[in-house]
């Protein structure tokens, strides 16, 4: 008679035989595969210079990051996993359930990581569990392979909860942790989360090294490619829902030769063009229609492009369609002629929303006066221009965020700063204080710019954004 292991609560483990035969025919006839960690060249000596950069702001603290794990999306199925960026740029691991503690030494700080092992064949786990066996989960490289990709000392997650206890009392200062909630922490009695290291580390990735830019080029280069391909199927897209077939081509893109996208794509199509966040990528596509695409690649480093260009559906812009261009082209200008070393980041927020608010008044649509629309008071212009002009770039879309808002905004740029700027305008098709023919048409132009020495460098500037160029590169793809 075969026993089974009971039913699971998780239908992910399977009931199998419980017999020691079937354990024994499980454990042999396996060869060893490729258990090579994927690290890209670079990564390893990056993350080292980053952690120490970071160690010298908590000279006497010990440092905790976590890359996180899984989130539910529904019942007992997850979402792809991602790690926290603080983690990776620390680590350049893309590990899940991991955890670098970094504790403080009379030179610096040393670091040790902490990885889930995996199972492997000879172990029950091997078959038995789904979250760990390496039949269900693929080549899984273990802690020493860890270890040598990453040069780094890898320890097992199961132990992280003694290792911590053990720490409080042989350091001077405190424990400070950020990243992902992880379960080992609260069991050691670490709150997670300190405001002071997310700050610091926010802070340390304003300026990017030669690597991270090199990152980032790879990331925008890969989108500039990823947007030729959208335009190309826009005659395919001109049925059916449309946006979501030109969402999925850019998707498809992003995981071909990269991690996949670095955020939510936004792919709007005439009148969904002037909702700022439409991710619902649901509505159809047609002749008339501007499209909007605002989508960035994430590179397997993890860092994101994030770009967006307006182009007409037919390979012509209506009057209507090139008037509201042109304006945030005008803003656009403006903006970019304020980038270089000693601006503010604030100046070209200001640049471009002062050229929108201008050209609206002087089309009859702002209420009152130009001063009173210009005025703190007024603001009339942001009801169409509601978000900010730009923000910065890295390994996360919107890069830094923990950031003060003193420092973000108010700290002179210099060299090495990655950043978007990305004025729009927004008539959205129930707005009746547009004339009608303005109504339903949505425009933003975004850029990936590096600050150089001498000024800045548009990472992203192979898109074409003049009105002639655009036209041209739509029907090149698509006649």
């Amino acid at each position: 008679m075969t026993t089974l292991s009971p039913a699971p609560r998780d239908p992910r483990m399977p009931r199998l035989p419980t017999s020691e035969t079937f354990r024994e025919f499980m454990a042999s006839g396996w060869a060893e595969p490729d258990r090579t960690a994927r690290v890209t060249p670079g990564a390893a000596e990056a993350a080292s210079d980053h952690r120490a950069r970071l160690s010298a702001r908590f000279p006497a603290d010990a440092l905790v990051v976590a890359s996180g794990r899984s989130a539910v999306r529904s019942n007992d199925t997850e979402f792809g996993f991602r790690p926290h960026s603080d983690f990776a740029w620390l680590t350049g691991c893309v590990a899940e359930a991991a955890v670098v503690v970094m504790r403080p030494t009379a030179s610096g700080h040393d670091a040790v990581l902490y990885l889930t092992e995996p199972a492997y064949a000879g172990e029950e786990a091997f078959y038995a569990d789904a979250m760990r066996g390496e039949l269900w989960v693929g080549a899984a490289p273990g802690l020493d392979d860890w270890a040598s990709a990453l040069q780094i000392e890898v320890r097992s997650l199961a132990v992280l909860a003694d290792d911590l206890r053990a720490l409080h009392g042989m350091i001077p200062g405190e424990v400070l942790s950020a990243g992902a909630a992880e379960p080992a922490l609260a069991e050691s009695g670490i709150d997670t989360g300190s405001p002071a290291l997310e700050r610091v580390l926010s802070d340390l990735k304003l300026v990017k090294d030669e690597w991270e830019i090199t990152q980032l080029r790879a990331a925008v280069d890969a989108t500039v490619d990823g947007f030729a391909a959208v335009v190309a199927e826009l005659p395919t897209a001109l049925s059916g829902r449309g946006e979501r077939w030109l969402q999925a081509t850019f998707e498809r893109h992003s995981r071909q030769g990269a991690n996949g996208v670095g955020y939510t794509t936004v792919m709007g199509s005439g009148p969904n063009a002037a909702t700022l966040h439409w991710s619902r990528c649901d509505g159809p596509v047609s002749a008339d229609h501007l499209v909007l695409l605002d989508a960035g690649v994430e590179v397997d480093t993890l860092y994101t492009a994030d770009v967006t260009r307006v182009f007409p559906a037919s390979g012509t812009f209506s009057p209507a369609q090139r008037r509201v261009y042109e304006l945030v082209l005008e803003a656009r200008a403006a903006a970019l002629a304020t980038l270089r070393p000693g601006a503010l980041f604030s100046d070209f927020q200001e640049a471009a929303h002062d050229v929108i608010a201008r050209g609206l008044h002087g089309w009859g649509i702002l209420p009152g006066t130009l001063e009173e629309a210009l005025s703190p008071e007024g603001q009339y212009h942001r009801r169409y221009a509601i978000c900010g002009n730009g923000h910065h770039l890295g390994l996360d879309v919107h890069d830094c965020a923990k950031t003060s808002e003193e420092l973000y905004l108010r700290t002179p740029l210099v060299a090495g700063m990655v950043l978007t700027v990305e004025p729009g305008i927004y008539f959205h098709a129930n707005d009746l204080t547009l004339p009608e023919e303005l109504r339903g048409i949505g425009v933003r132009i975004e850029d990936d710019l590096l600050i150089t020495e001498s000024g800045y460098e548009n990472l992203s500037g192979a898109l074409p954004v003049e009105v002639d160029d655009v036209e041209a590169w739509v029907r090149s793809l698509t006649q």
